[in-house]
């Protein structure tokens, strides 16, 4: 899953949200220094991506991309679902989406010190294109692909992914959504434990 359903998935805790946000920055174990609840975001984003990385649903949307993508095919799957989450998004909160991507956006610029570097530098760039909220439309997607395929150095056409998401759309969308059914009811079992 990407940046939304990680911020989603942890459930309207604050710190909780950090840790699940910045977790892909982080390597290893090198979190000890942080707050005891951000730890825990970080250990909730793992189980998570765990969880979605072995699940069957996931495979059969990265298995359909993968003849042009490779390696690449999941990381474009995460990012297709934050679409179809944020385009459906009255199903899953009934905190409107700008409202809720507005306010995650408040938490981070309040919590800009304890974020790390790479955090820091892409933070005002996803906030000023608000990349959470613009998940929701094809062109917004559209652009993340562009942006992820320029940080591979134009390796991984994922740019050429949104034509695949055109013409697989209904596909990709049902199997997004019968996947996250389970997910969210996964996430919040581990929420619970932490």
């Amino acid at each position: 899953m990407n940046f939304l359903a990680h911020i989603y998935l942890s459930f309207g805790d604050d710190e909780i949200s950090i840790g699940n946000f910045i977790a892909d920055s982080i390597r290893g174990n090198k979190y000890k220094h942080l707050p005891e609840r951000i730890q825990k975001g970080i250990m909730l984003h793992r189980k998570i991506d765990s969880y979605t990385d072995s699940h069957v649903i996931p495979k059969i949307s990265s298995k359909r991309l993968h003849k042009n993508y490779s390696h690449y095919s999941m990381v474009i799957v995460d990012i297709f679902y934050d679409h179809f989450l944020a385009k459906n998004w009255v199903k899953y909160s009934d905190e409107p989406l700008e409202v809720f991507v507005d306010r995650f956006y408040d938490l981070l610029e309040d919590n800009f010190e304890i974020l790390p570097h790479g955090v820091q530098h892409m933070m005002p760039y996803m906030i000023t294109d608000n990349w959470l909220y613009n998940y929701s439309k094809m062109e917004g997607i559209g652009r993340v692909l562009n942006g992820v395929n320029r940080r591979t150095k134009n390796k991984s056409k994922m740019n050429f992914a949104i034509l695949d998401l055109e013409e697989h759309y209904e596909d990709f969308e049902k199997e997004f959504t019968d996947f996250f059914e389970e997910l969210r009811v996964y996430s919040k079992q581990k929420f619970n434990s932490l």
